[in-house]
């Protein structure tokens, strides 16, 4: 099974309250550090399309910075 270590972003610091990213067998996995049993699948070219649309501004709206 080819696989990458998960990475997170360098904006985040020492801090564990982020999202970290792999590749396994042509695939990418998403989790969050906090949680790393939840994990989530997609293929690169909809992560592609995801990250111009975060991006973009488009899920704005959804967040719950109150939480």
């Amino acid at each position: 099974m080819a696989s990458t270590g998960w990475q997170k972003s360098t904006y985040s610091s020492a801090n564990n309250a982020c999202v970290e990213v792999r590749t396994v067998d042509g695939l990418v996995e998403l989790r969050e550090s906090d949680d790393g049993e939840i994990v989530v699948r997609t293929t690169p070219a909809k992560f592609a399309k995801f990250l111009l649309g975060v991006k973009a501004g488009e899920f704005d709206g959804y967040a719950d910075f109150g939480a």
